[in-house]
């Protein structure tokens, strides 16, 4: 008989406010806006999509697809989405490495490919 396994939900362990706020923070260091919506989508699982439903005024359907990651949602849905949810953006000074493109290994800046 063989080992059964489980889909793993994100979504059951956030539980805390705390615990969505670090959630929300790893996601946006990442960086990648389809991510940053998965991870939205997981949050507004774990607080309830129908309650997040009527309070953004979209439908379920429509949030699902938004914030699934693989949708392309407005940057409008995802500030009403993170207000709704009782989060907000905010902004800090990227590291001079980030912000000027420099690859933080190696010192070189970053190009589309391209030797430097």
């Amino acid at each position: 008989m063989g080992l059964k396994t489980l889909p793993f939900d994100a979504s059951e362990y956030l539980d805390t406010d705390e615990g969505i706020e670090e959630f929300m923070k790893a996601a946006f260091e990442d960086g990648d806006p389809a991510f940053i919506a998965r991870c939205l989508g997981i949050v507004a699982k774990a607080r309830n999509m129908s309650r997040l439903a009527r309070e953004t005024g979209m439908s379920r359907a429509a949030l699902y697809k938004a914030l699934s990651g693989e949708g392309n949602p407005e940057f409008a849905t995802i500030v009403k989405v993170m207000k709704a949810l009782g989060l907000e953006l905010t902004t800090t000074r990227a590291r001079p490495a980030e912000a000027a493109g420099v690859d933080n290994e190696t010192g070189n800046h970053e190009t589309d490919g391209a030797a430097a």
